[in-house]
């Protein structure tokens, strides 16, 4: 009797969740950060006579670099805030991670703090990136692609 009037009244106070809004913001954000990026490749390739390939690769190493910036200056997580999964997603929420951790553990030394929990959140991300690559080439492989 006690837990579900407990529950009644959490969630009569429960702070309510914009699925719809969110997932707007975010799919016009990400699209927004492609664009930037496609538009980075392009001018890269027309002003220095790039190839996609290499233009491709700076175009990576600038977003990374601006976003383990702003993250360093404190931009970063209040942008998060609104546009979600938008940054969170590309290349630019991995850099977010690995400089956040940085950052957090700094002060705990070199070996005990930076270097024992720089991976936290992106060592899950490289090994699940990893052993789905893995699956997905497996199947390639057996289907004969």
């Amino acid at each position: 009797m006690i837990n579900t009037k407990y529950n009644m009244i959490a969630d009569k106070h429960k702070a309510s969740k914009h699925i719809m809004r969110n997932s707007i913001i975010a799919f016009i954000s990400g699209g927004i950060i492609g664009l930037m990026g496609e538009a980075d490749i392009e001018i890269m390739m027309s002003m220095f006579s790039l190839s996609r390939q290499v233009a491709s690769l700076y175009m990576v190493i600038e977003f990374i670099f601006i976003a383990s910036l702003f993250t360093a200056l404190g931009f970063f997580d209040k942008m998060v805030m609104f546009c979600q999964c938008g940054l969170i997603v590309p290349i630019t929420g991995f850099a977010h991670s690995m400089t956040s951790a940085f950052m957090d553990y700094r002060k705990e030394g070199l070996v005990y703090g930076v270097g024992s929990n720089a991976f936290k959140l992106a060592g899950t991300v490289i090994v699940y990136g990893v052993l789905s690559a893995w699956l997905f080439g497996m199947v390639r492989f057996f289907i004969g692609v």
